[in-house]
């Protein structure tokens, strides 16, 4: 029987069939994998929504309930084909997850298995006790603010820090940061000690220095000069008043330190019987000499310049203005600073501010 020939013209047209197949067995892959993979996959209406998969439920059944909740069902199964194949359920990573509208289903597993969490912005401003600070942080993440505040007020948790209980507060610089949602207490502490490094650069330091004080003890200063006052051009003038008493050894008389003693920040007019209520406290700089033994509050970048500013001075006393704008009138004697006193008391009294 003879053998059919095999023409140029049959081989181009079997290469041409062989193309079109091809084609289509791509085109069919590529459908498959879209459907299953890449299309759309989440079913709240919002735009994004956010899974938190805590520490102690970082298990098979809470996450599949979490998922299913946000993943359209023909989705969720194929989430739980791909934990499956990848061996997710034996690695589960805790934390917050923020989830776009509209993500595919492997956008979801790929963000959830590689533990690429979302960061908590956190602002922190002006805090005057470590319980404040606690409550806010500890609304921000996922350890609570009883676990920060043990933390806070333990010797040896703080041990390696190089801080303690009473000045711990120091290692607080108020910015913007972005915090992980799992981070412990003790990564909380660590990143604020890294910031504050990162803060006191060597050229404050030096500043310091030459005033004659350590970093910790510019901050305690400057928390004074914060509760004192808001006005950032009368700072380096009000820092130099209590420089000025330190090196004269006179004891600070910071009301500020008096309300921190007594617990009451609401108080408007300290007066003789909240100092001597408070004469116990190592924080009521009316009866004891030189600096308390941590921070009035976090002070603000502008008053720990404003004290490193270092500003030359005779000035040993101040007294809000009477017209009450918030400034102050400062002195250098004695008498002066009594008829500037005299003169705002006078106006508490016109105004039955006691």
């Amino acid at each position: 029987m003879a053998k059919k020939k095999i023409t140029k013209k049959t081989k181009k047209s079997a290469n041409k069939t062989g193309i079109i197949l091809l084609a289509i067995l791509a085109f069919v892959f590529s459908l498959f994998v879209y459907l299953v993979f890449l299309r759309p996959a989440t079913k709240f209406k919002s735009d994004e929504t956010v899974l938190l998969i805590p520490t102690k439920k970082a298990e098979n059944f809470f996450v599949r309930s979490l998922l299913k909740e946000n993943l359209q069902a023909v989705h969720y199964t194929t989430f739980l084909a791909l934990a499956d194949w990848f061996g997710y359920w034996d690695k589960i990573k805790p934390g917050k997850y923020t989830i776009s509208k509209n993500t595919s289903v492997f956008g979801v597993f790929r963000k959830l298995h590689g533990g690429r969490q979302t960061p908590v912005k956190i602002i922190i401003n002006k805090f005057r006790t470590k319980r404040d600070l606690s409550k806010f942080i500890g609304n921000k993440l996922e350890f609570s603010s009883d676990d920060l505040l043990r933390f806070l007020t333990s010797i040896d948790s703080l041990e390696s820090s190089g801080v303690n209980p009473d000045n711990m507060m120091t290692l607080i610089i108020p910015n913007t940061y972005e915090i992980y949602w799992t981070s412990s207490p003790r990564e909380f502490v660590e990143r604020m000690k890294k910031e504050s490094n990162n803060f006191w650069v060597q050229d404050k330091i030096e500043k310091a220095r030459k005033l004659g004080f350590s970093k910790e003890e510019i901050y305690i200063i400057a928390s004074i000069v914060e509760e004192e006052t808001n006005n950032n051009e009368e700072k380096p003038k009000m820092a130099s008043v209590y420089i000025n008493r330190l090196n004269n050894g006179m004891t600070l008389g910071a009301d500020p330190t008096i309300k921190f003693a007594v617990g009451d920040f609401s108080i408007k007019r300290v007066t003789l019987n909240h100092i001597n209520s408070s004469a116990s406290s190592p924080y009521n700089t009316y009866k004891n000499k030189g600096l308390p033994p941590g921070p009035i509050c976090t002070p603000s970048i502008p008053s720990i310049e404003a004290v490193l500013k270092g500003e030359k001075t005779t000035y040993l006393y101040f007294c809000a203005k009477s017209d009450f704008s918030g400034s102050h009138s400062f002195a250098t004697t004695a008498e002066e600073h009594f008829e500037n006193a005299r003169r705002y008391r006078k106006a508490l009294d016109s105004m039955r501010i006691h």
